[in-house]
């Protein structure tokens, strides 16, 4: 189940090349389906957005690239690891939280499981409201060095800081990935509609 992310840069505000893209049930995007599309609340300016896909996408960045208001695109090539298990869009208000990790391919798999195995708990605590929505990679994982992309939706800015504190039979999994990944960097969204 292929997945890209793109991380659309415009010339003004990005408010009218959503609006051309989500025109027509998404119709220029092709075969491919939209999965997420996310403006920014924190890291990311007015002029930018998230656009993750799904499906046949081998033609998604030179269509967005060759926008008029599109200045730059970033595209990464995704798998999914741990989640998402089915390529069904996000939907839930809230805010969505895409953290970066900068990580060794060799520890993917590992890593992964870390994840899964924390958010058993992570996701049950009754002191806030996080459900991590997909734990990506890169498709090509030929290379030393690579990068995952975390999702995880809470229902405000409230859950997202209680939970800096998660479940103590979470947290040796989060200590034990975080000395698998080189560095993070998070960004606040909100999900466009």
């Amino acid at each position: 189940m292929p997945f890209t992310f793109h991380h659309i840069k415009t010339t003004g505000t990005f408010q009218p090349v959503y609006q051309q893209i989500s025109k027509d049930d998404d119709a220029l995007l092709g075969s491919a389906k939209r999965w997420g599309a996310f403006f920014g609340l924190f890291g990311l300016g007015s002029d930018e957005f998230f656009l993750v896909c799904t499906g046949e996408n081998s033609n998604v960045h030179s269509t967005l690239s060759n926008l008029d208001d599109v200045s730059a695109v970033r595209t990464i090539e995704l798998e999914p690891t741990a989640r998402p298990t089915n390529d069904s869009p996000v939907k839930r208000d809230g805010l969505y939280v895409f953290r970066f990790f900068g990580v060794e391919n060799k520890n993917v798999d590992r890593i992964a499981q870390l994840s899964a195995d924390a958010w058993k708990y992570f996701e049950k605590s009754d002191q806030y409201q996080a459900v991590p929505q997909a734990l990506f990679c890169e498709s090509n994982r030929s290379t030393e060095q690579g990068l995952m992309l975390l999702v995880t939706w809470y229902d405000g800015l409230n859950s997202w800081q209680i939970s800096r504190q998660p479940p103590e039979e979470a947290r040796a999994n989060f200590r034990e990935r975080a000395t698998l990944t080189h560095y993070t960097k998070p960004f606040a969204t909100r999900l466009l509609k």
